[in-house]
């Protein structure tokens, strides 16, 4: 069966491109398009033979693909609105139906998208802005976002209308922040309008078209303006939300974690364990500038769980940060395979943790270990004399010993802090240890 999908460009009449006529003007009555019932009415000037249906949700669609088949379609046509790779139906139906060996041919024809017609509207080159989809998503996401001297282009739902983004700016310190919406593009009733953050949360009897992109410019960090979300690595202790208050609970480190991220060195698309993730500062923070990873922070006790999940929300990084709540080695057994893990805690059970763990990763893989008393220190050391026997990894090492200025009766002095080892392992054969460590 052939899968074509249209995207309808961002008019009250669809304006289609030749190839797309063709195959809606070749359609069948056994044939099928498929789209939302707005979708369908574009279409007022491209007459078909073909059977209507809404489209459905996207968990059974891949069934009722199998249902028109067998019913005798030929053909299915998904109608998508502008661009249908660009945060549109084509990317799943890419990911469902387009694999080798697939019954399903799938073409797409693109068309503008309402992204690039907003940016029209107001005169901004695409290649400037930010596109940030909360179609279907926690408002949350933004948060990852909202710095200083940024435009950002938002798609946008029910759940993310204007108010609730001039809302999420001024949580975030942006008081002054620029959001233009963009209303109804395309249709005879369209309209863009610019208001402040502040302005929208005041003017609580505004209303908007529900067909809404909304472009948020953050501006400069200056009047008293400033982000409460960082714009470089290094987010400080007390940002987070942790179970001693202050940034003082069960979280690693700002300097710590500095050289976790740098060592970990994460690559688009990594996925990683954080185990023992406590109150989630590597793991928010991982998440944060890794946005193309997938996150796994493990962690079993109730008080740092809640902090974890707190962290989560604040900083934005519901899509990319999975909490498992449970106690490792036992909660891993479920887990898609890391590329990269780390290890902050493990509750007595190192041993046997880092051999789990060493047999997981693949050729490449990492794995860091944070270790901070002299009894951690020395499961670390027989771990490593293993691998130097084996010759299966490349090992780094290096002991941080952080003093911070603090006053003492008006004088200023430098208090440390407990000296932390940070040990990598970078696998380099698939060598199997067949004798048991006796080191």
């Amino acid at each position: 069966m052939q899968i074509h999908v249209i995207g309808l460009g961002v008019a009250e009449c669809a304006n289609l491109a030749a190839p797309a006529q063709a195959v809606l003007s070749n359609l069948t009555e056994h044939d099928i398009v498929v789209g939302s019932p707005r979708q369908h009415d574009t279409l007022v000037d491209f007459a078909h033979q073909a059977q209507v249906e809404k489209l459905p949700k996207l968990s059974q669609l891949a069934v009722k693909f199998e249902q028109w088949q067998q019913e005798g379609a030929a053909q299915v046509v998904v109608l998508a609105s502008g661009d249908p790779l660009f945060y549109g139906v084509g990317a799943w139906l890419k990911r469902t139906f387009g694999g080798a060996g697939s019954a399903h041919k799938l073409v797409f024809y693109p068309n503008v998208s309402s992204i690039q017609m907003a940016c029209h509207r107001l005169g901004l080159s695409l290649q400037d802005v930010q596109v940030v989809s909360l179609h279907g998503r926690p408002l949350s996401n933004l948060r990852s976002s909202l710095q200083c001297n940024k435009t950002l282009v938002l798609l946008t739902d029910q759940y993310s209308q204007p108010k609730h983004i001039a809302q999420e700016c001024l949580a975030a310190g942006l008081a002054h922040s620029e959001i233009t919406v963009c209303e109804a593009l395309g249709y005879q009733h369209e309209q863009v309008r610019q208001f402040s953050a502040t302005t929208l949360c005041e003017q609580t009897a505004l209303t908007f078209d529900p067909l809404n992109v909304i472009v948020v410019k953050t501006g400069r960090p200056s009047g008293g303006q400033g982000s409460l979300y960082p714009s470089a690595p290094g987010i400080p202790d007390h940002a987070f939300v942790t179970d001693k208050g202050d940034g003082k609970g069960m979280i690693t480190k700002r300097e710590v974690r500095l050289v976790i991220l740098s060592y970990l060195g994460l690559q688009a698309g990594d996925t990683v364990w954080d185990i023992g993730a406590g109150c989630g500062g590597v793991s928010v923070e991982l998440a944060y500038w890794h946005q193309q990873s997938h996150i796994i922070a493990i962690e079993h006790h109730p008080q740092r769980l809640a902090c974890l999940e707190a962290n989560q929300d604040r900083f934005g990084v519901t899509r990319n940060l999975s909490i498992v709540a449970g106690r490792a080695p036992e909660a891993l057994a479920d887990l898609p395979l890391p590329d990269k893990v780390f290890i902050g805690g493990s509750d007595g059970a190192l041993n046997d943790l880092m051999a789990q763990v060493w047999s997981c990763l693949p050729l490449g893989g990492h794995l860091m270990v944070s270790a901070v008393t002299e009894d951690s220190k020395f499961q670390v050391m027989q771990f490593a004399n293993q691998r130097a026997r084996l010759q299966d990894a490349e090992e780094h090492s290096l002991q941080l010993a952080v003093s911070k200025q603090d006053r003492l009766a008006g004088q200023r002095l430098y208090r440390p802090n407990l000296p932390v080892t940070l040990s990598l392992f970078i696998k380099t054969s698939m060598a199997i240890n067949t004798q048991k460590d006796t080191e």
